[in-house]
C-alpha cells in the first residue's frame, strides 16, 4: 500500500505529465476536423484527470485527519532508520506474496497518448455521431422538424427553411405554446445541448446556459423576454377577440360596446360575467394595465370540477421562457455549422436516388477506412475536380476537348485547357494586356492569333491597309471646270497652269 508522501509525489507527477501533454495537444497541427474533435476531447479527459489529482492533492495538505502530519514525523523523528528498514520490509513481504507482480510506470501511458497524437489516422472515433452530422459537420435537426411540423397553429415549412428559423421562437403566437410547445422545446433543445457537449468538449456549456437565464424572473415580468412583450402580458392577452382598452378612459365608455361585447371579454378571462351593462364595464375596466395575478380574487368565475382554473399559470409561461433563452444562446454557438448544413442539405437534394445511394456507399466506406473530405483524391490523369471534390468522369473531359492545350505566346505562353477556354481567353484582362504590351489593339481582327510575329505581321498588314485606304485629296478630290467636265485635282491643277481652263 502506498504511503501518502508516495501519493503525493504521484499526483504531482501525474498533474506535470498531464499538463505538458495538454500544451502538446494544443500546439500540434490537426489535419481534418475529425481530429479537431478527437483533440478537444482528449483535452476534457486530461482536464478533468487534471481537477481529479489537484482535489486530491489539496486533501492531502490540508491532513484534516493528521495522517501526513504522522507519517512526516515518523520519516525525520529520532527513528528513521527503524521507519526505513520497516517499509523495506513491507515491500519484500508484498513482492514475496505477488512474486509477478508488474509495476507500469506512467510515463507508458503517456508515450501511448503521445503515439495517438502524432498518429491521428490510426485513431478511432471518439465520439458518436449520426451519419447525417458528418462527425459534427452538420445539424441532424430531421426529429425535431417532424415534432415542430406536428405542433397545432405554427406556420407549414420545409426542412431547409426550418433549419434557417428553428431558434426564431418568438415569431411564434404566445397563444400556441401549450403543453405540446414544450415537449418540442424540450426535444430541440436535448438535442442541441447533446451536439455541443459533442462538438465543443471544452466549453462551458452549464455556465453558458445558467448565464442566459441570470435574472430570468426580472426580464419576464418586464417583458423583455423575446416573445414576451409586457403588452401580450395583460389580462386582455387571453382574450379571444382583443380588446384594447388603452382607447377607453372610463367605464362608461367601455360601455358602450354592449352587453355581448363585454361577456364574451369578461367569459375569455376567466372573470364573472353577469350583472348590469354598467357592472360587467366595471369589472372588466379593473383588468386594465394590469396583470391577471393582480386582479381581485371575488371578480373570478367559480371553477367547475374538471375545468381549467381561471387564473394562468404564470410558472408554466416562464418556464417556456427559460426553455427559449436556452435555445437563443446554444443557437449563437454553433457558427458555421448551420451553413455548411444548408449547403449539405441542398447538395443532397439536388441529387438523384441512385446518386445519393452511391454517396451513402462512399461516405460508408470512407467511415470504415477513417477518411476524411480533406485527403487528397485519386487523380492519376490530373482531371479537373466537380462539384462534389472528385474527378470528372474521363468520357467528359473528352468530351469537352480538356485533353487538347493551347497555348498563347502573347500571354506569356499560357495553356489554357479546352477551346472554350482558349477563346474565353481573348476578352480577358491577360490577353488585353498583353497585346497594349506590343502596342496592338485588341480588336476582332486579332482573335485566334496567338504568336508576337503573327500579331506584329498582320498589324503592320492592317497599318497599310488603312493607308492605302485612306482618302487622298490630290487623288479623289473632283473639280469642275466652266464647261462642266469633271477632272480630279491634279488634273484641274495641271490645265489651270497650262491655261487650258
Amino acid at each position: 500500500m502506498e504511503s501518502l508522501l508516495e501519493q503525493q509525489r504521484r499526483y504531482h507527477e501525474e498533474r506535470e505529465r498531464l499538463m505538458d501533454a495538454l500544451v502538446q495537444e494544443r500546439m500540434i497541427t490537426k489535419a481534418a476536423h475529425k481530429d479537431t474533435i478527437n483533440s478537444e476531447h482528449r483535452q476534457r479527459g486530461m482536464l478533468g484527470r487534471f481537477d481529479v489529482c489537484t482535489n486530491a492533492l489539496r486533501e492531502i495538505y490540508e491532513d484534516k485527519d493528521g495522517e501526513r502530519k504522522k507519517e512526516v514525523q515518523a520519516l525525520s523523528g529520532p527513528n528513521e532508520f527503524q521507519e526505513f528498514y520497516s517499509r523495506l520490509k513491507q515491500i519484500k513481504e508484498f513482492h514475496r506474496r505477488h512474486p509477478g507482480e508488474i509495476s507500469v510506470p506512467m510515463s507508458v501511458e503517456f508515450d501511448e497518448l503521445k503515439k495517438i497524437r502524432e498518429n491521428p489516422s490510426e485513431d478511432t472515433a471518439m465520439i458518436q455521431f449520426s451519419d447525417e452530422e458528418g462527425y459534427g459537420k452538420y445539424l441532424d435537426l430531421h426529429e425535431c422538424y417532424d415534432k415542430f411540423i406536428n405542433l397545432k397553429g405554427v406556420e407549414r415549412v420545409d426542412y431547409i427553411q426550418y433549419i434557417q428559423t428553428f431558434d426564431k421562437l418568438a415569431d411564434i403566437p404566445k397563444d400556441k405554446k401549450n403543453a405540446d410547445y414544450k415537449g418540442y422545446l424540450r426535444i430541440l433543445s436535448d438535442y442541441l445541448y447533446s451536439f455541443l457537449q459533442r462538438t465543443k468538449p471544452l466549453l462551458n456549456l452549464d455556465s453558458e446556459l445558467s448565464e442566459a437565464l441570470d435574472d430570468l424572473d426580472g426580464r419576464f415580468d418586464r417583458g423583455e423576454c423575446p416573445g414576451w412583450a409586457k403588452e401580450q402580458q395583460g389580462a386582455m392577452a387571453h382574450s379571444g377577440a382583443h380588446l384594447d382598452l388603452s382607447a377607453f378612459s372610463t367605464p362608461e365608455e367601455l360601455a358602450s360596446l354592449g352587453l355581448d361585447r363585454l361577456k364574451s371579454g369578461l367569459m375569455a378571462l376567466g372573470l364573472k360575467c353577469g350583472g348590469t351593462l354598467q357592472e360587467r364595464a366595471e369589472r372588466l375596466f379593473m383588468t386594465k394595465g394590469k396583470d391577471v395575478s393582480e386582479l381581485p380574487a371575488h371578480i373570478f368565475a367559480k371553477t367547475k370540477p374538471g375545468s381549467k382554473a381561471g387564473r394562468p399559470d404564470n410558472a408554466r409561461q416562464k418556464e417556456i421562457a427559460g426553455m427559449e433563452a436556452q435555445i437563443y444562446r446554444m443557437s449563437e454557438l454553433f457558427g458555421d455549422v448551420r451553413a455548411d448544413t444548408i449547403e449539405n442539405v441542398e447538395r443532397k437534394q439536388a441529387r438523384t436516388e441512385g446518386e445519393r445511394d452511391e454517396s451513402e456507399g462512399e461516405i460508408s466506406e470512407e467511415e470504415q477506412d477513417d477518411a476524411d473530405d480533406d485527403d487528397i483524391p485519386y487523380n492519376p490523369k490530373n482531371l479537373p475536380l466537380g462539384w462534389d471534390g472528385k474527378p470528372i468522369p474521363y468520357w467528359l473531359y473528352k468530351l469537352h476537348g480538356l485533353n487538347i492545350s493551347y497555348n498563347c505566346e502573347i500571354c506569356g505562353n499560357q495553356t489554357y485547357k479546352g477551346p472554350k477556354a482558349f477563346q474565353r481567353h481573348f476578352a480577358e484582362w491577360r490577353h488585353a494586356h498583353g497585346m497594349r504590351c506590343l502596342g496592338i489593339p485588341n480588336t476582332a481582327h486579332f482573335a485566334n492569333v496567338t504568336q508576337i510575329e503573327d500579331a506584329m505581321a498582320l498589324w503592320e498588314k492592317l497599318k497599310v491597309q488603312k493607308q492605302e485606304e485612306a482618302w487622298k485629296p490630290e487623288m479623289e478630290e473632283e473639280f469642275e471646270d466652266s464647261k462642266g467636265n469633271v477632272v480630279n485635282k491634279k488634273t484641274y491643277d495641271d490645265l489651270k497652269r497650262q491655261g487650258l481652263l
